[in-house]
């Protein structure tokens, strides 16, 4: 009965628009750039989201924390710091803009779970012949399995099954698969990584730069003995460094914590995402082929 409820929903005459549409839902497509693969971000369009963000916090900063007393120290330490916080803005708002839009394709990529591409009926058998029928199943319900991790999945192992029939090589061609997958997940957090990185040395760089200005204007107060407006000009050069110095580092601090925790928020649910892909396989794809080899 079900084998027949397959075929007939995959040989309608017209068949209905697919449940899931990567190339329309997508929002690197739909913003016209070429979507990446899986939960990956696109570089160029996250760079581009970045500049905006970054201009449109510097527009904050100068319109609505400069003018008042109250705020103005907050400003000073993104505009008075010398050039370090800038390009640790750029980067801290780069990694945000890639977490966050990994974040919106990893729940995308979860609603594949939710679209029983494998019938769900307790005596279901997966051979051969009902391996192609499935696969009949599953190309009508997205657009392009290649782009969903869990399909990809269970298509590569089907594939197999069908033009092989060999049940054995079903198992293995899963978790081999879903080691693949599992690195190519972990390789798309490689430049965030790195910007986790960077963005505290730009913040030891302005700490160098700040404690260098200081040294340099504390020889000028030791010049300047007697001279009681000299020193107090020269103080106020000293101390300017010394904020420098320990404001570049706060910032950077602060961007890379924030930053790392984000990071491992979205690492710790595409793991669990995966581990629901694995139980998927087991329960669906697996645990049939058992029954099918008995």
């Amino acid at each position: 009965m079900f084998r027949s409820e397959i075929q007939n929903a995959a040989n309608l005459p017209d068949a209905p628009e697919p449940l899931l549409n990567w190339v329309q839902d997508d929002w690197e497509q739909r913003l016209g750039f070429r979507g990446s693969r899986f939960t990956s971000a696109s570089k160029l369009l996250t760079f581009l989201i970045a500049v905006l963000m970054s201009v449109g916090f510097y527009l904050l900063v100068v319109y609505a924390l400069k003018p008042y007393p109250t705020t103005e120290f907050l400003a000073d330490k993104f505009l008075k710091r010398g050039i370090c916080p800038y390009p640790t803005v750029l980067l801290f708002f780069w990694a945000l803009a890639i977490l966050f839009l990994k974040m919106r394709k990893l729940k995308y990529q979860r609603r594949a779970l939710a679209l029983a591409a494998v019938p769900q009926e307790p005596d279901f058998v997966l051979d051969r012949r009902t391996a192609a029928e499935v696969l009949k199943r599953i190309h009508t319900l997205v657009d392009d399995t290649r782009n969903f991790i869990l399909l990809n999945r269970i298509e590569r192992a089907l594939s197999n099954l069908r033009n092989i029939g060999n049940i054995s090589d079903v198992s293995s061609i899963l978790k081999t698969q879903a080691e693949f997958d599992e690195e190519q997940i972990a390789s798309s957090y490689k430049l965030v990584i790195g910007f986790v990185w960077a963005i505290p040395v730009l913040g030891f760089i302005g700490t160098v730069l700040g404690l260098g200005q200081a040294i340099g204007e504390f020889g000028n107060v030791l010049q300047a003995s007697g001279d009681l407006t000299a020193i107090k000009d020269s103080l106020q050069q000293v101390t300017a460094g010394l904020a420098t110095a320990f404001d570049t580092t706060l910032i950077a601090l602060v961007g890379a914590l924030a930053i790392q925790l984000y990071m491992t928020h979205i690492q710790s649910e595409e793991a669990k995402f995966l581990d629901e892909c694995n139980d998927y396989c087991h329960a669906h794809v697996a645990s049939k082929l058992r029954l099918a080899d008995a």
